[in-house]
């Protein structure tokens, strides 16, 4: 039977072959491809000493093909709990070293039980990808593993923060998952997503394509919009996921943590001068939310993809505000598909997870053109209609220029939702624009005049006297207030502060029908 000093001799033993994982070979191999190893990452993610691993001894059933003779260490998934500046999370790493990391039936249920107890404890789930994907060995085990992988992200969705680190190959049904969490993060050079590979496309289509160009961080965080970060390294990717779990409450059911700030009554002067004077002239929205929020810090996703709309998470007075903004260095702020879904989904995951949000609108429409118009526009125009007015959350609104018929709608106004609504003086929210405006209501006037030209630029400087302002819209009470810009900071904590504790009802229902 043995001592059981013996059997603690084992237990370390067995422990000790397993933390060497594919092997020395194959760990080796990893390494030069410059990747971290499945532990290392989970060690780089949690404070020192904190990780507890669970699962270790799992290995996989299958005797199929010569399976029963092959040992793949911990099933080629490593998963536990740990902290992560103090605060709990569970998550998975997925070991390329043992058997390309492949998911089979014991693999899923490793990652499941995981994902299962970081929803009892109401704490954040990561889960890093690195795998060759189903194990094809264990056929439809391995099909149903995903499955099962698929169905908690959904139940975890809005109730714990889901992140996906994409460290390596993720392929066919393995991108799904990921899909399906709230933040992406890719690793440049060494991280792909496809559905299809290139020999694939080759063999069926004909065209040639590399795996970077298909699937690479570049790719999906400037065209396809599935990655929101494109990182440098695997410690960099960790280190910005991180930095995500900082501004984030642990669940839907707790406020995010509330950290020392900078001067709440700090003013920013440069703001009173940063509207150029000359009409449809571009400037750095980027510049307004660095002068408004805390230290000037902000935590970009999407960086990349539909820079005309900013999406970012920042502070104000220490409290973590979620901030949509135009940005009219590109496309001069417009609405268009892309920048609609950007919006739409980082708007409800604020509101999931109780983040205020701060809409700073500068837009002169929807994006005109047969491409948007054909490619739905108006259906995915309506989602941020449609998510402004479903969020609960705190609400603030900041016109600080242009802000256009039914974009300025869209960018939370009032009718929306909106619970505080300022405005700058350089604001002109109207149905349109002076020039179209004065084309339409004065067209007949204008065509009959002896000089059209002088008689147009006469009309069009009468709406801008009567529209092109932000009165109309504060005489009505759709604005709140007109403030110096310089003095925004401090209006916006005041309002914050006001509205944090904001409780908001619904009629209640099962869910709704968003335009998908």
């Amino acid at each position: 039977m043995g001592t059981t000093e013996d059997k603690i001799k084992d237990l370390k033993a067995r422990e000790a072959e397993l933390l060497k994982m594919g092997g020395d070979k194959a760990v080796a191999q990893h390494k030069e491809k410059g990747k971290l190893t499945a532990r290392e990452r989970l060690n780089l993610l949690f404070d020192t000493g904190t990780f507890r691993e669970l699962d270790m001894f799992v290995s996989h059933r299958c005797a199929n093909f010569g399976m029963e003779k092959v040992q793949i260490p911990s099933d080629g998934v490593i998963t536990g709990h740990g902290r992560v500046d103090g605060r709990p999370v569970f998550a998975f790493s997925q070991d390329f070293t043992a058997r390309a990391g492949s998911l089979g039936e014991m693999h899923s249920k490793k990652i499941c039980k995981a994902m299962d107890l970081a929803l009892k404890a109401g704490v954040p789930f990561v889960g890093m990808n690195d795998s060759g994907g189903a194990r094809i060995q264990e056929g439809v085990d391995a099909l149903s593993g995903y499955g099962q992988i698929f169905f908690r992200n959904s139940a975890c969705s809005g109730v714990i923060p889901q992140i996906s680190a994409i460290m390596g190959p993720t392929a066919g049904g393995a991108v799904y998952s990921p899909a399906m969490t709230d933040y992406v993060f890719m690793v440049k050079n060494t991280s792909y997503m496809f559905i299809t590979g290139p020999e694939v496309i080759k063999a069926v289509t004909g065209e040639e394509i590399s795996f970077e160009a298909l699937g690479g961080a570049k790719t999906h965080n400037e065209k396809s919009g599935v990655a929101h970060f494109a990182c440098e390294s695997d410690a960099d990717c960790i280190a910005q996921i991180q930095r995500l779990l900082s501004f984030l409450p642990s669940n839907n059911m707790e406020d995010p943590p509330v950290v020392a700030g900078d001067d709440p009554h700090r003013t920013a002067p440069a703001l009173d001068r940063i509207i150029p004077d000359q009409p449809g002239k571009a400037y750095d929205m980027k510049e307004v939310i660095r002068a408004i929020v805390d230290n000037g810090d902000f935590f970009e996703p999407h960086q990349f993809f539909a820079p005309n709309i900013i999406v970012c998470f920042a502070r104000l007075n220490g409290r973590t505000i979620g901030i949509i903004a135009n940005q009219p260095k590109n496309l001069a702020g417009c609405l268009d598909i892309n920048a609609s879904d950007k919006a739409t989904r980082f708007i409800r995951f604020c509101d999931a997870f109780n983040i205020p949000m701060l809409t700073i609108a500068d837009v002169p429409g929807y994006l005109p053109g047969s491409n948007q118009e054909w490619g739905g526009i108006i259906r995915h125009g309506a989602k941020l209609l449609w998510c402004y007015s479903e969020a609960t959350v705190p609400k603030l609104l900041l016109v600080t220029r242009k802000d256009y018929g039914g974009s300025y709608l869209a960018m939370c106004s009032r009718d929306l939702g909106a619970d505080m609504a300022f405005a700058w003086p350089t604001a002109e929210i109207a149905v349109m624009g002076a020039e179209g405006a004065a084309n339409i209501i004065h067209r007949k006037e204008i065509t009959e005049a002896v000089d059209p030209g002088a008689k147009r630029k006469e009309k069009i400087q009468e709406y801008e006297k009567l529209f092109s302002n932000p009165y109309v819209a504060a005489s009505r009470g759709y604005i709140d207030a007109v403030i110096v810009p310089s003095e925004t900071r401090p209006r916006l904590i005041d309002a914050l502060e006001t509205m944090c504790a904001k409780r908001e009802l619904r009629p209640p229902k099962k869910h709704g029908n968003i335009p998908m």
